[in-house]
């Protein structure tokens, strides 16, 4: 079991790639160079805003929206509480985030097997970008060898050049963002004071997205699945490896590491999301 609080972790600001300001926190990093890599994080949009074009990436995208309203298209919302699956491969925006919105999100390498890039890698190809050509409203500008001035997505400019060739993407297995609103799924009963609910199961790989809820005293046997399971702690006191932990704190389980107990202190609610299977 691998920890990470959002009280413990230091701010840092997202690059230049983007439009406006967005402070994230990292809570969790995955490993690099395998198709399961991952970042979990939390996400303030700041002063001015948050703009990104319509694009994709060729990784996963799971947003819990902790305030306020997440837009993924121009007329299209995950309202406060609700969970969007953003598949590898597909379109989604342009976004306009207001300030003021917290947002949780995992960021994971998708069925296709292509993992995904680490932060620390694509602020080191960013700021190496940067000498030859310009970020701008989302997009990377720049001449080519020809003396051709282009335009590209800077997300495409980044991976590409970190990669050292072009981006194949994987065809796309949806046709659109997947908006959940929880509260429209029942809690089924599972061990003694635990409750689950799955909103859903995802690609040939089985991407899994739900909540697990505890009453006082219950026990949750966490990381007993064939993948790697990630959760965020929305409210409440657990127990767990010997320490307390209190909301706004992520866990990681390995495949089949479990089971880890994890006990409920006081009444506790998790976001549970367990990787693809590969």
């Amino acid at each position: 079991m691998r920890v990470g609080k959002a009280s413990d972790t230091d701010v840092e600001q997202v690059g230049s790639m983007r439009e406006g300001k967005l402070d994230q926190k990292h809570l969790l990093f995955g490993e690099d160079g395998t198709p399961n890599n991952y970042d979990l994080n939390m996400g303030l949009t700041g002063g001015g805003g948050w703009r990104t074009p319509r694009h994709r990436h060729n990784f996963d995208q799971i947003r819990y929206v902790i305030q306020g309203e997440l837009p993924y298209t121009e007329t299209d919302v995950l309202k406060q509480g609700w969970v969007g699956y953003f598949p590898e491969s597909v379109h989604y925006g342009p976004q306009e985030r207001a300030e003021g919105l917290r947002t949780m999100v995992l960021q994971c390498g998708g069925a296709s097997g292509q993992g995904y890039l680490s932060v620390a890698q694509r602020e080191a190809t960013n700021a190496e970008l940067a000498k030859t050509g310009e970020f701008k409203k989302g997009m990377y500008h720049y001449t080519d060898a020809d003396g051709a001035p282009q335009v590209v997505d800077g997300s495409l400019a980044i991976f590409e050049h970190a990669m050292g060739g072009k981006l194949e993407f994987a065809p796309p297995r949806y046709t659109d963002v997947i908006a959940m609103d929880p509260e429209a799924y029942d809690w089924l009963k599972g061990d003694a004071g635990v409750w689950e609910k799955w909103l859903g199961r995802f690609t040939e790989r089985d991407l899994r997205i739900g909540f697990v809820r505890l009453e006082p005293g219950a026990v949750y046997q966490a990381g007993q699945f064939p993948s790697i399971e990630i959760l965020f702690q929305i409210d409440g006191k657990v127990s767990a490896g010997g320490a307390e932990y209190g909301p706004e704190t992520g866990y990681e389980f390995l495949a089949n590491e479990g089971p880890v107990p994890v006990e409920a202190v006081e009444p506790t609610e998790f976001l549970r999301m367990v990787l693809h299977t590969f």
